[in-house]
């Protein structure tokens, strides 16, 4: 009874609490965790390629298998969550990706690399399928957009953190080098996740299984049903294809003439993922502040700009394209990634960003391979037209999301 009576009272951690401290930061580490191993291998593509004497569209499938292996895990693990905990879930993928990041490599071939790659990628799906969902449970209605935009940016470190110690390591070392020194930060990073992280206050695991007639199938499919759920899936799906594949293939495109650039100034260019790291949390008080759509709107027309300045063959105007692209990306994500789950019904949220993250990371994947085949079959321009087409039909299937659920100026979810 003690506990009821808790989950009805807890209204959520206010911003300068100690537990919202502790679980932003706690969170932040844990995104670290995940996504310098995630995207480990990107920065060491080109090493790759001429390693295994393969071309770039192929060695890109490294990035791919761990991305479709995360878009195939979150779904399950969204009832993991159910059933055992919020926080117990992400710490098992978490330890266990950290695991798999000492393992992959060690591999003697492609085919070896792209399993292991694929397994430590479904074990990563744990923290993107249930993070948000904890977030909107814990932290107050009117922070919840705010924190997200916070969560989103501490996943911008660890992206970053991945390519920048993989890419300098693996220049002088070797790419199995560079991705074993990235393992070794992550696995600092899920010890600080797991001492940090508070248990959860707003969700008794079991809860829907045992006190509600709705079954695990349904929770899935109500928010397949809802046009704004889908408008948001596929936010995730066309504007993350885009930015992986932009991200995959501009080191082999500056490494060409006319930029002709060393491997070792390509990999700073990562660095713009701080952009990210700005425009997350401030697209988050944005959102707050004005509604959730036209921040979405107005971060995808910035993005599809800093493509279109990455057409100029002058190395500057590429690098402030690609800090504009970054920013813009990593706005839409936060905001769309947080809306997911704030604008579907409580006992649906887990599955609603569950399947966010499964377009968004399935849109990595196909668009992260495929666009390749554009890349290596025409140029960079009609790459960055691909880019761009996306991002409009992104910003158009936008428009089923005005006015709707959770678009407020506070960002609360509004029941439908």
């Amino acid at each position: 009874m003690g506990a009821d009576l808790g989950e009805v009272t807890f209204e959520g951690h206010a911003p300068g609490s100690q537990a919202y401290r502790r679980l932003i930061l706690g969170l932040f580490f844990a995104g670290i965790a995940t996504f310098a191993q995630l995207y480990s291998a990107q920065a060491v593509l080109p090493d790759l390629s001429a390693d295994l004497g393969i071309p770039p569209a192929t060695a890109a499938l490294s990035v791919s298998a761990a991305t479709l292996g995360l878009a195939a895990a979150v779904i399950p693990w969204s009832m993991v969550a159910d059933r055992i905990g919020r926080v117990q879930a992400m710490a098992i993928g978490v330890v266990a990706a950290t695991a798999s990041g000492f393992l992959a490599p060690l591999s003697t071939g492609m085919e070896m690399l792209l399993a292991l790659r694929l397994v430590e990628g479904m074990a990563l799906g744990a923290l993107p399928a249930v993070a948000l969902a904890y977030l909107n449970e814990e932290v107050r209605a009117r922070h919840a957009a705010a924190a997200a935009g916070s969560y989103i940016a501490g996943t911008t470190v660890g992206g970053l953190l991945g390519r920048i110690v993989s890419g300098v390591v693996g220049e002088h070392v070797g790419w199995r080098a560079g991705m074993w020194a990235v393992a070794g930060v992550c696995a600092l990073a899920a010890v600080l996740f797991l001492w940090l992280t508070p248990r959860a206050r707003g969700f008794t695991p079991g809860r829907y299984r045992e006190g509600s007639t709705t079954s695990v199938l349904t929770r899935l499919l109500t928010p397949l049903r809802s046009p704004r759920q889908l408008a948001l899936y596929a936010q995730g799906f066309l504007l993350m294809g885009a930015f992986v594949a932009v991200y995959n293939y501009l080191g082999f495109h500056l490494a060409d003439p006319p930029f002709s650039l060393p491997v070792w100034l390509v990999t700073l260019l990562f660095l713009a993922y701080l952009a990210g790291t700005v425009s997350s949390p401030w697209a988050g008080s944005l959102a707050s502040r004005f509604g959730r759509y036209p921040v979405l709107r107005g971060s995808i027309a910035v993005m599809a700009a800093g493509a279109v300045a990455m057409l100029v063959p002058v190395t500057g105007v590429v690098l402030g394209g690609l800090l504009l692209f970054t920013a813009g990306f990593f706005g839409a994500h936060a905001v769309a990634s947080g809306w997911a789950p704030a604008s579907a019904d409580p006992e649906h949220r887990a599955q609603a960003s569950s399947l966010y993250y499964f377009g968004y990371y399935a849109g990595s994947s196909l668009f992260g391979w495929s666009l390749g085949l554009v890349y290596g079959g025409a140029d960079w321009t009609w790459f960055i037209i691909a880019v761009v087409v996306m991002c409009a039909i992104s910003a158009t299937l936008a428009i089923a999301l005005r006015g709707g659920a959770g678009d407020t100026a506070e960002g609360r979810a509004v029941p439908r």
